[in-house]
């Protein structure tokens, strides 16, 4: 069955704590993501943002110890039916997988040696993903590039998705497709700091818990990220 990307709003009306006052409007369009463009980091300089050495600190000192490799995630903005706003995609992984088994994420995955940028490569692992055509995608641009403290360096595209795309989970990465709309995932309200205890100290990290899915980790901190550095 082809998920409906709209039924997970529909079906499910969640009210979360209270938005902080004049920053962002109740539904966010898609002209509110192209009028804020020039806070995200150009997708002219993509390529070059890559080749810099912008976010290639480790986020633990395990990861530290070994070069970061380099992946992309794709934040994939559709619009919402019989609405205005907009809903994020996102994916929970298939049980069994040797990492991040069953965990909620965005489409993403390795810059392979072919990807000419972070933006082609979060475009392609996405139709690997879940079918998403990269024609129906406006890649409008990207956040800082985030380390993670498995030793990647993740930059997160942001895109506009023409139309209502039938999405086809891969099952042999994504166990479910599903949409979160994204006036929740910007209220900062739903945002909640949780720390861990590793090996090489204690890391926050920010989650939000949408009806039976929780965001969080890597997932979580690169959409706190997002309110943060284009509608803070």
């Amino acid at each position: 069955m082809t998920p409906d990307l709209v039924s997970t709003h529909e079906a499910s009306k969640i009210k979360a704590g209270s938005r902080e006052a004049g920053v962002i409007p109740e539904e966010v369009g898609p002209a509110e993501i192209l009028a804020r463009a020039d806070r995200m980091r150009p997708l002219a300089t993509a390529s070059a943002l890559r080749a810099s050495a912008e976010g290639r600190i480790a986020a633990s000192l395990n990861a530290s110890t070994v070069p970061l490799r380099d992946a992309a995630v794709l934040i994939g903005l559709v619009g919402r039916r019989r609405s205005s706003g907009l809903d994020l995609i996102m994916i929970r992984r298939t049980d069994g997988l040797r990492v991040h088994s069953g965990e909620v994420a965005l489409p993403g995955g390795k810059i392979e040696p072919e990807d000419a940028s972070p933006v082609e490569a979060a475009l392609r692992e996405a139709e690997e993903e879940v079918g998403l055509s990269c024609s129906v995608v406006e890649p409008v641009g990207l956040l800082a590039p985030y380390p993670t403290p498995s030793g990647f360096r993740v930059f997160p595209v942001i895109g506009l998705i023409d139309g209502t795309p039938a999405l086809m989970p891969n099952p042999g990465e994504v166990a479910e497709v599903f949409s979160v709309p994204l006036d929740f995932v910007l209220d900062p309200g739903n945002h909640r700091e949780e720390f861990v205890e590793g090996a090489s100290g204690r890391r926050h990290y920010f989650s939000l818990q949408y009806g039976q899915h929780r965001i969080w980790g890597v997932t979580g901190n690169i959409l706190r990220r997002f309110y943060e550095e284009v509608f803070r």
